[in-house]
Parts: structure tokens; sequence; C-alpha cells
């Protein structure tokens, strides 16, 4: 067990607060197969990325900014499958509303059809698509997520699940925990802390919503370096 403290907590959405891989495994195929396209090579780079980024990687030669809006459209409305990770709601509900945000390589049709889906609040910070013009792994999104609540970067904690998500972080100057829900410890090794689901992180109370007041957030570790 290890203590991390912070101001602000910063989360990725998909595979760290909500469990959406069947529902986005099941678009993928479709589409690949639509295409011909290999679904399996797909998914191996689709994870963390906009849809539009990993369309240009896998087939340039279609529009991918056309194929993109299809598919993001469907799988905002098309929720079987999405559900919530493990130790999510009760971990944010724990957690004052100026002292996290949500920041997403997915759009924002999507991020608040799956947070309604599965029941967790809508932050007043919910960074997407819809609003950086760089993606991870850039640290836009998190840059901006910390400038909203008013923190300064190295003051926040990122919680991913994806290695771009954990370049995005370091960009940014934030220290960085990974859950390996989604890929190997491995895979994660830029995090600073690895952890195997977010039931092992604790909030030590108490909270106060002033800004500059401290988190104090006690995690069960697994070694990732």
């Amino acid at each position: 067990m290890i203590n991390i403290k912070c101001q602000a907590i910063l989360f990725d959405l998909d595979g760290t607060l909500v469990d959406s891989t069947v529902c986005v495994e099941r678009h993928w195929q479709e589409w690949a197969n639509k295409h011909s396209l290999d679904a399996k090579e797909i998914l191996k780079i689709s994870h963390g990325r906009p849809t539009i980024d990993t369309i240009q990687l896998v087939a340039p030669h279609l529009d991918a900014e056309t194929e993109a809006e299809a598919l993001d459209k469907s799988q905002a409305k098309n929720l079987s499958g999405v559900v919530a990770v493990p130790g999510a709601i009760a971990l944010l509900t724990s957690l004052p509303q100026n002292k996290w945000a949500i920041v997403t390589s997915g759009n924002r049709q999507i991020a608040t059809n799956r947070l309604l889906h599965v029941g967790i609040p809508i932050p007043e910070c919910l960074i997407t698509t819809n609003d950086v013009e760089q993606y991870k792994p850039h640290p836009e999104g998190y840059l901006k997520a910390a400038r909203h609540l008013s923190v300064a970067p190295d003051k926040c904690v990122v919680i991913e699940d994806a290695p771009v998500g954990l370049q995005a972080a370091s960009a940014a100057g934030m220290k960085a925990i990974a859950v390996t829900t989604t890929y190997s410890i491995s895979d994660l090794s830029m995090a600073d802390v690895c952890i195997s689901g977010l039931e092992n992180i604790s909030v030590k109370p108490p909270i106060s919503e002033e800004p500059a007041n401290w988190i104090e957030l006690e995690t069960q570790i697994l070694d990732c370096k």
C-alpha cells in the first residue's frame, strides 16, 4: 500500500470508469467485416484512440471522417454490454465535483450516453474529442481539464488504462496510475503506479472542496516497473 497526494484526479473513460469492451469490439467487428478488414488487427491499436485516428491508420483508402461519424453514431446509440467498472461509482461519489474530471478519446455523445447508461454522474469537467484539437497521446485534453479545475498539472493524478493515455499524462507533467483492466502490466510501464482495479483505491477523508486542498489516496499497487 502506498499513499498518493494530489489536488485533482483526471480519469480516462473507457476501460477506466466504463467497461465498453463488448460494445466496442462488436462495432469494430461489424465495420471490419463490411470493409473486408482484419478486426483483430484493428483492435490491437484502437483502444484509447479516437475512431477517426484508427480508421486513418487501418484503412487510409476510405473517407475516414464519414466512416468515423457513422461508427460513432452507432456506438453512441447501441449500448448493449456497456457496464461500470467495479469500484468506479464508489470512488467518484467519494470525491467533490470540483476535484475530478474525465478526459476521453470518444466524442461527447458517446461519453455522455455511456455515463448515463451505467449510472455514473456527468462531471462538471468532461473533455472529449469535441473539445480539443490534438488527441491522446497529445497532452491537450489533460492540460485543459487541469485548467478548468484551476489545478496545476503537477498537482493532478491521471488514472488510465491505455499506453496512449499514459503518454498524454506524462507529456502533461502529471503523475499517472494505470489500471490493468485492458493492457498487461508490461504495456503500462510508464505509469508511476499500477493497480488491478479501482476498488484498490481508497480516498482518505476529509476532503474539502477548496481547490488548493489535497486529496490523499491509498492504493494497493502492482509492480509495473
